[in-house]
């Protein structure tokens, strides 16, 4: 007798089983994220302010205590640059997912843990132009406010540029600090001192050529220091 070409009934059909299996692992993978989520978010509210509905500097100096960190320390500044913050100090519920998503932490000593890859991600130097770029704005606390005071910008270079260029930040700030005849600096200036750092041989600035388009802070400051050296 002829074997039937028809399928047998109840053999499964492989597409409709991949179909199936596929559908499973979305399902998971959507309610392992919605977890996920709800802890991100249980952990904002741990730190935030219940009248602002914000993590304010208090509830980021609670935060630091728990992962071990001062609130100096330029990780804060990191963390904040991965949460995509914009106002100093704060920290509102989006800029918070965004950055625990991004970091895989949903609980404080997961994200304790993700800070050396945090910070070996800023370092990268793909990434730490658009960091030492954000590390300004983020000084910039009032509305249409363009420049920062002397004394924050010394502060700030350390922060951000001192363990790189150790030197070059020690003498420029040297220099703002004597000099008279800049109160405040801005973006350009800023922007000018992270070039000067990456392009000029220091100490002995044999390849500064002050016809090129170098803010004039910076000519100034080279001025200074080779009357210094000579």
């Amino acid at each position: 007798m002829r074997r039937s070409a028809t399928r047998k009934t109840g053999q499964p059909n492989s597409t409709s089983v991949n179909s199936s299996a596929v559908d499973l692992f979305r399902s998971a993978s959507s309610r392992a994220s919605t977890k996920e989520l709800e802890r991100i978010d249980s952990l904002f509210y741990s730190y935030a302010n219940p009248t602002s509905g914000l993590i304010d500097p208090e509830g980021i100096e609670n935060l630091c205590s728990d992962i071990e960190v001062d609130h100096t320390d330029v990780r804060i500044l990191m963390l904040a640059w991965k949460m995509k913050s914009e106002k100093q100090g704060y920290f509102n519920l989006d800029e918070w997912r965004t950055g625990l998503k991004s970091l895989r932490a949903d609980t404080v000593s997961k994200l304790k843990k993700a800070l050396p890859d945090l910070e070996k991600e800023v370092r990268r130097p793909s990434n730490f132009v658009d960091f030492y770029s954000y590390a300004f704005r983020y000084c910039l606390t009032e509305e249409k406010q363009k420049s920062i005071d002397i004394e924050s910008i010394c502060e700030l270079l350390d922060l951000v540029l001192g363990s790189q260029f150790h030197s070059q930040v020690n003498a420029f700030v040297e220099y703002l600090k004597i000099q008279t005849d800049y109160k405040v600096i801005n973006m350009d200036q800023w922007m000018g001192f992270f070039r000067f750092c990456n392009e000029i041989s220091y100490p002995d600035l044999s390849n500064y050529d002050s016809e090129l388009a170098w803010p004039l802070i910076l000519d100034n400051f080279v001025e200074w220091l080779q009357a210094k050296q000579n």
